[in-house]
């Protein structure tokens, strides 16, 4: 008897160990079903942005914390022996079947909280005995293979809170507007009754039956020990949730950048680097701005704000008023493009900021670009022309430094959009002529400040230059209001620059400093361009608004070991030559090649009372044994000069020759129209005509009378202004120009049928 019983115990324990290790096997397979969550953004510490429905339109936030309150709420109302039994509660068992057979059909399940989480694992199916035994094994499974506190996680984020609110976190937002982690006594003990009866919340309804419960919850908690009477009181006095809050939206359309990402399918819940309280101001600055543009038809506006040493972005309002994100569309870049231009040419010894360029009427074969004032000024400084942002000069550059190396500059700078040749592009880039993205050119501007500040940087340009660059442009008029700004006791320095495109279809600012890049676009998401959208009265007093709202930013020390004294001409800003009779001390970037020596001044002579030019030839004849007197002067292109002197009225034009001098020169005369060996295309007119092409040419003296030759055919002549109009045929001509002193000039030209 001894030998088979012990044989019986043997066979019990064999299949109890098979039994066991055939569940434990199936518990290492299960997993539990894989529910489509919400998308959710939270700033960097933690306050949520924004979410979105599921794909199955539920509110449900994928969450693996369970507050400790809440844990202590549930497992008192749901499964006070929870930690004590295996997934199965005999006793809870023994009572709902006592329960059930007394009432002849199912009043209570007796399940526990494992119970209840298999049953949403599984489809919350048609409750019968057979589903009840299968819950059973599951739960079994579920328990062997987690632990209670992961359970407890599994079961919070996926038992329904009443509505399409799945799980413990979204039920927080909808009812509370607060995270889970931050509710009360009472809060908690509201959302724990609810799983058991999620309809129990809706607005204005069954709020007795939810007091209830949740007061009988509360009074549990305080027999239990858990809560002391003093919060019990305060608990009991708590009102219970009205209408669910709308969850905030505070940054939508990054919201949806997320989601479109591939990279981050697998992921639903994400920290971002931005800033709840800087995204909140923003949005409320862009809607008011917003209020005031759509007055004259201007209807989306976008903000970016990034950290410039990490260039994570901080604040993201993609749009005002459309679905269209403009942090991430394509748009034209106005004048954004020239600082990285003027800086490039400075590293490449082309230029000083002191330099002058010119600034006078251009024609580029068929471009002719012209300033937003529509106004010249024949020759600036270029540092002044950058932050008066004057496009003349900026054209002339880029035709000297080369769109082929510009394109390459930009790439290095991570500017992904302009990825056609120099031909597609032509000219027109630097004013626009090429699309770039918000968040790639702020990243650009905040690369440049990097560099100013010498961290490191992938930008192509020096320490020295980078400083240069930034500097200049924080001296630029600020709009408006704003242009006493250097008088603000707490006033930021903001390297800056404005770009308005052409037909005035978008309005660009954007300013950087060592800890923040702030970029502002206003215009209309469709692309209507709008005579009142200009930069300076639009995008520039919004983006230094949401400067205002930024902390104290600071500038970064001049790197006095990155620069060289030089010497340079006062009036020409070119390293000063021997015929400069103004110079000053200026810093050069160190390590650039050296740029050329002042152009513009020479020696000139002149009769003895200074009222004519001369040469020796012209004294000997009629000042026998005199020399002519000699001066330096400052003498600009006739072309240039015609400008210059209507903006500068102590500049000094040199006076004729005298009447018997014999002039067997060109410089008299410049043909600015045509250039040397152009191509033209001779426009067809609307009408089906064929067109014309305006010759342009200047002289050195107001009073010359030019007369215009073209293939030996007489033309015409002009007087002050030398410009004309001419419809030349397809093929190759030469143009000749001829004054009243002798002077000639040609020009090569070769017109292309249309």
């Amino acid at each position: 008897m001894l030998m088979q019983e012990k044989n019986r115990i043997v066979r019990a324990a064999i299949i109890f160990t098979a039994a066991y290790v055939f569940v434990a096997a199936l518990a290492f397979h299960f997993s539990p079903k894989q529910f489509p969550y919400s998308t959710v953004i939270y700033d960097r510490n933690g306050i949520l942005l924004g979410a979105s429905t599921s794909n199955d339109g539920q509110w449900h936030f994928e969450n693996s914390t369970v507050p400790e309150k809440f844990k202590k709420c549930i497992l008192n109302y749901e499964d006070s022996r929870f930690y004590f039994h295996f997934g199965v509660d005999p006793i809870a068992i023994g009572r709902a079947f006592v329960l059930n057979l007394k009432d002849r059909r199912i009043v209570s399940g007796g399940s526990t909280l494992t119970m209840q989480t298999a049953r949403i694992l599984l489809g919350n199916q048609k409750r019968t005995y057979f589903q009840k035994i299968y819950e059973i094994f599951v739960a079994i499974c579920i328990e062997i293979k987690y632990s209670k506190n992961q359970i407890l996680s599994i079961y919070s984020s996926s038992a329904p809170f009443g509505g399409n609110v799945i799980g413990l976190e979204a039920a927080s937002w909808r009812y509370y507007n607060r995270p889970s982690n931050s509710l009360s006594w009472a809060e908690y003990a509201t959302l724990a009754v609810l799983p058991n009866q999620p309809s129990l919340v809706r607005p204005g309804k069954n709020q007795d039956a939810l007091r209830d419960k949740r007061n009988s919850l509360l009074m549990k908690l305080y027999s239990n020990k858990v809560i002391d009477k003093e919060t019990l009181e305060l608990s009991l006095q708590e009102r219970l949730p009205g209408k669910p809050y709308n969850l905030p939206s505070l940054a939508p359309h990054y919201l949806e950048k997320i989601k479109a990402d591939k990279n981050l399918r697998k992921k639903t819940s994400f920290t971002t680097t931005l800033d709840y309280s800087l995204q909140e101001n923003a949005n409320r600055i862009i809607f008011n701005w917003s209020r005031i543009f759509s007055q004259t038809g201007i209807e989306n506006a976008a903000l970016l704000v990034v950290d410039t040493k990490t260039k994570d972005p901080i604040a993201y309002v993609g749009n005002i008023n459309s679905s269209v994100d403009m942090v991430e569309a394509q748009r034209s870049s106005g004048s954004l493009l020239k600082p990285f231009l003027f800086s490039a040419m400075i590293d490449n010894g082309m230029l000083l900021p002191s330099h002058i360029v010119y600034d006078i009427p251009t024609r580029m074969g068929n471009y002719i670009p012209k300033n937003n004032t529509n106004k010249y000024t024949g020759a600036i400084q270029a540092d002044q022309a950058l932050t008066r942002s004057l496009n003349i000069p900026a054209v002339r550059e880029l035709r000297q430094f080369g769109i082929t190396q510009f394109l390459s500059l930009l790439s290095k700078y991570g500017i992904t959009t302009l990825n056609h040749d120099a031909d597609y592009y032509g000219i027109p880039l630097i004013l626009g002529g090429g699309e770039v993205k918000m968040r790639e050119i702020a990243c650009a501007y905040a690369e440049l400040m990097n560099k100013a500040c010498g961290r490191k940087s992938n930008v192509p340009v020096s320490y020295g230059t980078a400083w240069t660059t930034c500097s200049i442009l924080s001296d630029g008029v600020r709009p408006q209001d704003l242009e006493n700004w250097r008088l603000y006791s707490r006033r930021k320095k903001i390297a800056w620059k404005t770009g308005t495109s052409s037909g005035n279809r978008d309005a660009w600012c954007i300013g950087t400093t060592p800890e923040y890049t702030v970029a502002v676009w206003v215009g209309n998401s469709v692309g209507t361009g709008n005579k009142m959208l200009t930069s300076a009265s639009t995008a520039a007093p919004l983006m230094f608004e949401i400067f205002s709202i930024l902390p104290q930013t600071s500038w970064p020390l001049r790197p006095e070991m990155e620069y060289d004294e030089i010497t340079i001409c006062t009036q020409s800003g070119f390293i000063a030559g021997p015929y400069c009779s103004e110079t000053k001390t200026e810093l050069k970037t160190h390590g650039t090649p050296q740029t050329k020596s002042c152009p513009y001044c020479r020696t000139y002579a002149f009769t003895p009372d200074m009222e004519y030019q001369v040469t020796v030839e012209d004294m000997i004849n009629q000042y026998k044994g005199q020399m002519p007197a000699t001066e330096n002067r400052f003498v600009l292109p006739p072309y240039v000069e015609y400008w210059y002197k209507k903006q500068n009225l102590s500049y000094r034009s040199l006076p004729p020759f005298v009447p018997w001098h014999k002039e067997n020169s060109e410089n008299n005369i410049h043909i600015e129209f045509p250039q040397e060996n152009s191509q033209i295309i001779v426009p067809i007119e609307l009408d089906g005509k064929k067109g014309s092409v305006i010759f342009e040419a200047a002289a050195n003296n107001p009073g010359t009378i030019i007369y215009w030759d073209m293939d030996g055919e007489y033309l015409g002549s002009t007087q002050k202004e030398h410009k004309f109009t001419a419809s030349p045929k397809p093929g190759q001509h030469t143009l000749t120009l001829t004054d009243s002193t002798g002077s000639i000039r040609k020009r090569n030209f070769l017109v292309i049928a249309e």
